[in-house]
């Protein structure tokens, strides 16, 4: 092969398998406390992913593991991700205490056990925390912030996390934490920066009202909260895990929310960074039932695939992949209010992204009643995990989005790791027509249905995780076996 093409062949190659992650932030419960199951967060999946005007949006980024209304259950979100081919960017919360983290531990323990590897392959990584430093600094404290945690305490439960994951389907999962991106300023933050694989960055001109912050200006105010933010990452990749602007609410400084500059926000801050950069947006949908103040959802209060404004980014190519464990990004948590039992975020965001700021959290408190999520169990030893079915059966749909199967259809060929790793990764970059551009063939919503019961894979296929390998790493072989080619010709 001519050595100009080999180059050509494994640039492409390079270029398709790093595309960024697009994809919306997702509270546990609706704005009047009510928890949401597996099929509301269907519903919201796959009205994100056929959004008029927009292509990829598939990712999902959640602030708590543990199901609203639940001690540590799972989040249904999680089986929705799963059959709705969503790809995850799980968050735990970790500013209520040793004892709630420790009730997110639990429902990620129970998730790996549960979904095994249908959740890795669903899975852009793991966010430990959000916004907690910010909350807990001076600037978090004078606007009123729900209680956050210091760098150390961040620290100490990244190391849970990781311990938690070792020797499961999950490990090698990216993990990260969520901020502001003056709490990432603040030198203090890089203890905690040592212990990550990437770096999540919250900003919001709109709340920088102490700052000429007219719409005109929110692509200069973002592009330095973002270089701020890269300067101290120590060379780890920021994704973008919230930002937007208000559709309706009051005016901050000299910021107005309306639809119209949400719509020039999305325009000139949103499309020149689409599929150059991570991007969890804030947010698809935040006034089910009741209407914030301030209102970031690009829907009303219905879900529908027409948004209020248009989302359509002109000329501009922008995709996202679907392939686990590459880029993604994640969104900043609510505020947290207490229950007897533990602290569940809500979809609100933590307002304040400036030092100045005085603006404070909304929060909503959750209902404490106990509900599950629809799930089809295989048989077999303790490895068996849960193969989700769609809910939509149970709930009378207005909608046609979600793929019709039937209560008695299960998945069958549960993907195990033993499976060759170049094959899984190379076989990733295909066309689709579901709105993301690059499928995994190996997820379960590609994956032939069949009434039959599904197979369970061995304890070897959930516990080993030596024969997978990364799409970094698939491309660091690709590269070395392309050089061997070159200099041997």
């Amino acid at each position: 092969m001519h050595r100009a093409t080999l180059f050509v062949a494994f640039a492409a190659f390079t270029s398709v398998a790093s595309v960024a992650r697009l994809g919306f932030n997702y509270g546990s419960t609706f704005t009047n406390g009510t928890p949401k199951m597996q099929a509301d967060f269907e519903h919201e999946f796959t009205t994100a992913a056929n959004l008029e005007g927009t292509k990829g949006w598939t990712g999902a980024r959640l602030y708590t593991t543990v199901q609203a209304g639940t001690t540590n259950d799972p989040i249904s979100a999680i089986p929705a991700a799963i059959y709705t081919n969503t790809s995850l960017l799980l968050g735990l919360w970790a500013s209520a205490g040793d004892a709630a983290f420790n009730n997110e531990l639990a429902a990620l323990k129970a998730a790996i056990e549960q979904y095994g590897n249908y959740l890795w392959y669903a899975l852009d990584g793991i966010s430990i925390g959000s916004e907690d430093m910010y909350r807990n600094s001076p600037q978090g404290i004078a606007a009123r912030s729900d209680p956050g945690v210091d760098p150390d305490v961040l620290v100490k439960y990244i190391r849970q996390v990781k311990e938690a994951i070792n020797g499961t389907a999950l490990e090698g999962a990216r993990l990260g934490h969520v901020d502001t991106w003056t709490a990432w300023e603040n030198s203090s933050s890089r203890a905690v920066v040592d212990e990550l694989d990437w770096i999540g960055m919250d900003a919001y001109p709109y709340f920088q009202h102490n700052m000429s912050n007219a719409i005109g200006q929110s692509k200069a105010l973002f592009s330095d909260a973002l270089e701020r933010t890269r300067a101290a990452a120590a060379g780890k990749p920021v994704w973008v895990t919230e930002t937007g602007h208000p559709v309706s609410g009051n005016i901050s400084g000299d910021s107005v929310a309306s639809i119209e500059n949400a719509e020039k926000f999305w325009k000139t801050v949103g499309c020149p960074m689409f599929g150059d950069i991570s991007v969890w947006w804030y947010t698809l949908q935040d006034s089910a039932p009741d209407m914030p103040n301030p209102s970031f959802g690009i829907i009303g209060s219905n879900l529908t695939t027409k948004p209020l404004f248009d989302l359509s980014c002109g000329d501009m190519e922008v995709n996202s992949v679907s392939f686990s464990t590459t880029s993604t990004t994640s969104a900043s948590a609510s505020a947290l209010t207490s229950n007897p039992t533990t602290s569940v975020p809500t979809s609100t965001p933590s307002t304040p992204t400036n030092m100045m700021t005085t603006i404070t959290d909304q929060s909503v408190a959750p209902t404490l009643s106990e509900t599950r999520s629809n799930t089809a169990e295989t048989g077999g030893d303790n490895s068996s995990v849960s193969v989700p079915t769609s809910s939509s059966q149970a709930i009378q749909h207005t909608t046609t989005l979600a793929p019709n199967i039937t209560s008695e259809s299960s998945i069958t060929n549960v993907p195990t790791k033993t499976q060759s790793s170049s094959n899984e990764s190379l076989n990733a970059i295909t066309s689709s027509d579901s709105g993301s551009s690059i499928e995994l063939s190996a997820t379960p919503t590609s994956l032939a249905l069949s009434s039959a019961s599904p197979a369970s894979p061995t304890s070897s296929d959930i516990g080993s995780n030596s024969a997978r390998m990364r799409p970094e790493g698939l491309r660091a072989a690709l590269f070395a076996i392309f050089a061997g080619v070159l200099f041997c010709s």
